[in-house]
């Protein structure tokens, strides 16, 4: 089974990402991400098997540790291999800190990580907007057309983590918050 830990944002945000999403499905170019039913979310590690308890019960004092932090984004992103499009968000210090400290506290699951995931200074932050890989290429071309038009500077705010299963459509199977007060 595969599993990941994402990032969330306060529901404001999330909104908006979602319009963004739904746009591209109503111009009639992809479904994909919509159908997997996830929220919008940057992925802050891939494992291929966890100890799910193990991992929640890492996961839930990593939150508890940490405070909402504002989540900045200015420019959109693409992955011409997978054909996915995505919002990409400035990396900031506390980011860049946040996935550091996470790298480091699921060491024990190192061996089952993706490689994208596997080292803190060549992660890829994203937050995924449309999955264009099994469309007709003109769609992933399309769709980036729209995203660059549409898509406007986003401040929102990271407020949790979340453990998922990555199945079809993704099972959420635990969120924790960040502590309410934001750093700034």
């Amino acid at each position: 089974m595969r599993y990941a830990i994402e990032m969330y944002f306060d529901k404001e945000t999330e909104e908006k990402i979602m319009r963004l999403a739904q746009k591209i499905a109503d111009a009639g170019l992809s479904t994909k991400y919509l159908e997997w039913k996830t929220r919008p979310h940057v992925t802050l590690a891939v494992y291929n098997d966890i100890d799910v308890d193990r991992c929640a019960q890492l996961l839930q004092k990593f939150a508890n540790d940490r405070k909402a932090f504002p989540a900045l984004f200015d420019a959109v992103g693409m992955f011409n291999y997978t054909k996915t499009i995505f919002l990409s968000p400035i990396m900031t210090r506390s980011l860049y800190e946040l996935h550091s400290e996470l790298y480091a506290l699921m060491q024990e699951f190192e061996a089952s990580a993706w490689e994208w995931y596997k080292q803190p200074d060549c992660w890829v932050p994203h937050c995924t907007v449309a999955l264009t890989s099994e469309d007709e290429e003109n769609v992933f071309y399309e769709a980036s057309d729209l995203v660059l038009h549409e898509f406007k500077k986003l401040e929102g705010v990271y407020t949790s983590v979340g453990l998922v299963k990555i199945t079809f459509p993704v099972e959420e199977l635990k969120t924790f918050d960040f502590r309410e007060e934001l750093v700034k």
